[in-house]
């Protein structure tokens, strides 16, 4: 048995095809496996969990940055869609509650990833991008293009992904109010046309953030027109099941490549302290929840819904399942990613600025 073993391991490490041919079926085993358990993302989430398994095994294939690239571009057609042009008027009319909602958690986040990064829990901008709650895949995209350690990023963005929704579904199961989960069609019929016609922005997005060497921009720009393209009518924004799954799943295992023994090592090591302010910041965001209830007149569950610092897409799911204002959660969801979208590069280098300066002094 030890002889095989050992054979196998030369024959890994040795052999590329070997090593995607496991990262593949190791893939498939973890996704099954969060799936099952009903955890959200699972298909960024399983192709991570074994890009690590293959990186600290041994392995140095590597997800091509070309391809790395294109994964954004559809991660932003599917940002850039998901924005009605609605939010705009929702939150023209509850200004004052938007305002409070949304800049709190942006403000009690950076203050948690400040922290982190002062007292070296996590190195300076991942820990602060990695504390952004603005839709994990977009802060693992936008960390990794401002110079952050995108693999630490992404253990902060989904250890928190993963407490903020089960948090969130417990108190949605709790009040009552949660509807039966309906299952995903992964091949539905697909309108080829608008098919094609979304990965050619997705395409010439890309080529425009090379051209123009704009960090971040292979997101940007194809969430940028998306959104324009998609409220305007101009185009349908068609991006089935499968191909987001796709994407998802080549960002999860180009995140998990990355990852080293040492990486590891530090995220478990850190994980006490990471949790814990994870934990501050949900109890933080109800408790901006409950002013909002009290004074705004918000209902509850809907109010806790919208200033939740998770993902954006696993708050949607919990959202459209259970009986709240949809539009208003959506609605401050969605503008608190687009003012993150502004304003984090400033942010994280800001706040690593300071950190230093403190630490000097």
């Amino acid at each position: 048995m030890a002889l095989v073993l050992s054979r196998f391991r030369r024959v890994f490490r040795s052999q590329a095809s070997v090593q995607w041919a496991c990262l593949l079926a190791t893939s498939a085993v973890f996704v099954a496996i969060l799936q099952a358990v009903h955890l959200p993302a699972a298909l960024l989430l399983g192709p991570m969990l074994a890009g690590i398994v293959v990186g600290t095994s041994g392995g140095h294939i590597r997800i091509s940055d070309l391809v790395f690239s294109g994964t954004q571009a559809i991660i932003g057609c599917m940002i850039g869609r998901a924005i009605p042009i609605s939010i705009l008027h929702e939150a023209w009319v509850e200004w004052p509650v938007f305002v409070v909602g949304v800049m709190s958690t942006i403000i009690m986040a950076a203050v948690l990833g400040w922290s982190l990064a002062y007292w070296r829990v996590l190195p300076g901008t991942s820990a602060i991008w990695g504390s952004t709650p603005g839709g994990a895949a977009a802060m693992v995209v936008m960390a990794a293009a401002y110079g952050a350690d995108m693999r630490l990023v992404a253990y902060m963005q989904y250890l928190r992904v993963l407490c903020v929704t089960s948090v969130a579904s417990l108190v949605a199961s709790a009040s009552g109010r949660a509807h039966p989960a309906v299952a995903t069609v992964w091949f539905p019929p697909v309108d080829w046309p608008a098919l094609a016609g979304t990965l050619a922005v997705a395409a010439l997005g890309v080529a425009a953030a090379r051209g123009l060497r704009l960090r971040a921009g292979a997101l940007h720009i194809p969430l940028i027109a998306a959104g324009i393209l998609s409220n305007t009518g101009t185009m349908h924004i068609e991006l089935p099941p499968w191909l987001l799954a796709t994407a998802y799943a080549f960002l999860g295992s180009a995140i998990g490549l990355r990852f080293t023994r040492d990486i590891v090592l530090h995220a478990a090591r850190a994980f006490p302290r990471v949790l814990a302010a994870i934990m501050v910041l949900i109890a933080a965001c109800a408790g901006v929840a409950v002013i909002l209830v009290n004074e705004a007149g918000v209902d509850p569950l809907t109010a806790y819904l919208a200033t939740s610092p998770g993902g954006l897409d696993t708050v949607a799911i919990i959202a459209s399942s259970s009986n709240v204002d949809v539009a208003f959660v959506l609605s401050m969801q969605f503008v608190r990613v687009i003012i993150v979208l502004g304003i984090g590069p400033w942010l994280a280098r800001f706040l690593a600025g300071r950190t230093e300066e403190m630490r000097s002094a």
